[in-house]
């Protein structure tokens, strides 16, 4: 990647783990929480990396920039978590150059979602990019990549029917209540967090469930009564958690906590209920699900769920990586034109130092000499000259290596080092 005058480091790479390998367990071993990310983009920057993007969901982590060795961006990842080297090398993914490139335009489109067509790290993606630019650590190539596949997410949404019926995990979590449980209409339904998770979550409730009977808790009561007010729902305060999961049917936890909100003690196992854990790391102990009466489940258990939706959107999965073929290809073009920038940019001042000694000499040389008419024209013939290299190194192709060879040779041009 040196070569195409972006940055110093020699490659761009995708570090990270996501849901095919790495359990719930793990993958909250290495979340990353804002605060976290903001700590480690300063480190890469003490560091002088540059060009980096970090997402954190909860089904991945990853890191995306340029360095001298992919271990450059792995130490960054378990410096700022609890998991360790070892941990995450048995789990992990690098890639490299072309290849994370690909990586990150289906993860940002949906195609590499764990639910397919989950367009909800797009979002996460230009939240990823604006910290990055905030820290001054994004360059032009993060910059363009990230719009890129911006770009291809939108069109992926219009040209194709690959988000149609709106899966995702808050979808996933209501479609297995009304699976698994009778009468859900007359259960009392607990929702602890109003998150992103959780507001769709409750959303999805209210539309499939036609239940009357839902009840919201946040730490911020403020945020949950934001919610209630729009769907006409109860909120209780944080105090009475214990209380009212004991009143509950179905518990849905989607509090995004480093550690377990959700404890033994709260819950009262002589009353059956369904605990669904939405949250990475888990927020529901793990010795909670040996409570009879009890049943838990994690978001990796509903995102296995298929059914007509998804197996539809299957279908669509070639056109979608068409689009993002064709916007790679575009982006893979502007990328061979920062090759040769370098080499334009000398060309022109070489052209310029040349017009200028010539419209010197011929100033004193003719008496009536018009300056500023010589100076129109030459800078027109600059142009048109640069712009004729410019046209030809872009259709090189494979030749475009001896052509910015062969210019830099014949004008003997000095190239500012990168």
């Amino acid at each position: 990647m040196k070569a195409y005058n972006i940055s110093k480091h020699n490659s761009f790479y995708t570090i990270g783990l996501n849901y095919k390998k790495a359990d719930a367990v793990i993958r909250g071993n290495f979340s990353l929480n804002s605060a976290a990310i903001d700590n480690l983009l300063a480190q890469a920057k003490d560091q002088d990396l540059d060009g980096l993007l970090v997402t954190s969901t909860c089904t991945r982590t990853e890191l995306h920039g340029f360095a001298q060795h992919p271990f450059q961006l792995i130490k960054l990842l378990c410096d700022n978590t609890p998991g360790t080297i070892e941990e995450f090398q048995e789990v992990a993914y690098v890639y490299k150059n072309n290849d994370a490139i690909s990586h990150l335009f289906r993860v940002g489109t949906g195609l590499d979602s764990q639910i397919l067509g989950d367009f909800e790290i797009i979002s996460q993606l230009k939240q990823s990019f604006n910290r990055s630019k905030k820290h001054h650590i994004a360059n032009p190539f993060i910059e363009r990549l990230t719009n890129s596949i911006i770009q291809a997410s939108k069109r992926i949404k219009n040209e194709t029917e690959i988000s149609t019926g709106a899966t995702s995990v808050a979808f996933a979590s209501v479609q297995y209540i009304l699976k698994n449980v009778e009468d859900v209409s007359n259960k009392n339904i607990l929702l602890f967090g109003t998150g992103k998770i959780g507001r769709n979550t409750c959303e999805n409730l209210i539309k499939k469930t036609n239940n009357p009977h839902i009840t919201l808790i946040n730490r911020t009561k403020t945020r949950a009564e934001k919610i209630a007010g729009k769907f006409n729902l109860l909120v209780k305060d944080y105090g009475d958690l214990q209380t009212e999961i004991r009143n509950s049917d179905i518990l849905v936890v989607a509090t995004g906590a480093n550690l377990p909100t959700i404890s033994k003690d709260l819950i009262y196992p002589k009353k059956p209920l369904l605990i669904l854990d939405l949250s990475i790391p888990k927020n529901v102990a793990d010795n909670v699900s040996e409570l009879e009466n009890v049943r838990v489940i994690h978001l990796d258990h509903l995102s296995q769920m298929t059914d007509e939706t998804l197996e539809r959107r299957k279908q669509f999965i070639p056109q979608a990586e068409q689009i993002i073929e064709e916007i790679k290809g575009e982006f893979v073009q502007w990328l061979e034109t920062r090759k040769f920038a370098p080499i334009i940019k000398a060309l022109k001042k070489k052209l310029n130092t040349m017009k200028e000694e010539e419209l010197n000499y011929q100033s004193k040389k003719i008496s009536d000499f018009n300056s500023e008419q010589a100076d129109v024209i030459s800078d027109r013939i600059i142009q048109k000259i640069t712009k004729q290299f410019a046209n030809h190194l872009k259709g090189a192709n494979g030749d475009a290596d001896d052509s910015l060879e062969l210019i830099q040779k014949v004008f003997q041009l000095e190239l500012n080092s990168q």
